[in-house]
């Protein structure tokens, strides 16, 4: 199955009041996001994979055992980490369900500190990577992951996943991590596409 760059689900300016920027969806989805699936469809010929979904990919080229992924796992996984991200967010924010808070509070102890886990986990990632919320045996968790690897990997279910590369945030907050992070969560998430995750879960 060729993987296809998907339209986003907001205009490149929709989240622009929100903190990120024209330039940065210009950049982020059109350059970056289109090189992964480009590259991603060039390696995918004659390995195998082919008639497998983007998921499967992921899952039968993840290596385990320490050494450096693949280029196919690196630029499938990437595609599919950010085909999520452009989901998990949206132009007007939105408050948090309630069914959504009361698992967060239940497992974090308030919305706050699961904030507070989440920008720390983010802020802390050495390089490139993602910051996730997700499901993991039933319980939600706070994890990160270098370069592209992501929940798949470990069986897991994203619920929220942050994109902490540099290409993500640097030209709307240059070197400030924790700022971008910080307003990635009070004024970016789609919460109600978090609490639809986690029914699905």
């Amino acid at each position: 199955m060729a993987f296809e760059l998907p339209a986003l689900p907001y205009a490149h300016d929709a989240l622009a009041d929100a903190g990120m920027s024209k330039e940065t969806l210009e950049y982020h989805h059109d350059i970056h996001h289109k090189a992964y699936v480009d590259n991603g469809n060039k390696l995918l010929e004659g390995s195998g994979h082919e008639g497998k979904t983007l998921e499967e990919i992921v899952k039968a080229t993840y290596d385990a055992s320490g050494v450096p992924q693949s280029g196919l796992f690196n630029n499938a996984s990437q595609h599919w980490n950010h085909t999520q991200f452009w989901e998990m967010m949206g132009p007007n924010g939105g408050s948090m369900p309630s069914e959504l808070e009361k698992r967060i509070t239940d497992a974090f102890g308030s919305v706050d500190k699961f904030k507070e886990e989440f920008q720390t986990k983010g802020g802390g990632q050495f390089g490139s990577g993602w910051v996730w919320l997700v499901v993991d045996g039933g319980e939600l968790k706070v994890t990160n992951t270098a370069n592209g690897i992501n929940p798949l990997c470990f069986g897991q279910t994203a619920l929220l996943g942050c994109d902490v590369w540099e290409h993500s945030y640097y030209i709307d907050f240059r070197n400030k991590r924790p700022a971008y992070l910080q307003n990635f969560l009070d004024n970016l998430v789609n919460w109600e596409n978090v609490a639809e995750r986690l029914s699905n879960a």
